[in-house]
């Protein structure tokens, strides 16, 4: 009775968690999304400003283009990794609440047999 109940830890790099957790970075980018969190919009419309701002200065030779990638590259990577880290600890939160949910069912389907 004891071996269905064997607590096994939710590895931090668990592969099914990963993948969806990169995928839902990115999908998290929809400024439907983002408003949600007003610190982190800011951030998104600043890097999508000095994204458009690079793309300008690029194409007529102006400013200092290094600069300008240096600063576009750490906002969308602060962005993303946000959304990164948000939709991890969603994961991690879903897979606990789907183990607590299967063992509530297994303390149910035990509760007749071991009130016999």
């Amino acid at each position: 009775m004891t071996e269905h109940l064997q607590h096994q830890p939710i590895s931090l790099a668990d592969s099914k968690i990963l993948r969806r957790a990169i995928v839902d970075s990115f999908r998290k980018l929809d400024p439907r999304t983002m408003i949600k969190n007003p610190v982190m919009f800011v951030v998104e419309v600043g890097a999508l400003l000095t994204t458009i701002q690079l793309a300008r200065d690029s194409m007529h030779h102006v400013g200092s283009f290094g600069w300008g990638l240096q600063i576009t590259l750490w906002l969308w990577f602060t962005v993303v990794f946000a959304n990164f880290a948000e939709a991890m600890a969603e994961g991690r939160g879903k897979a606990q609440a789907d183990t607590l949910r299967k063992l509530s069912l297994l303390l149910a389907s035990l509760s007749p047999a071991m009130a016999k």
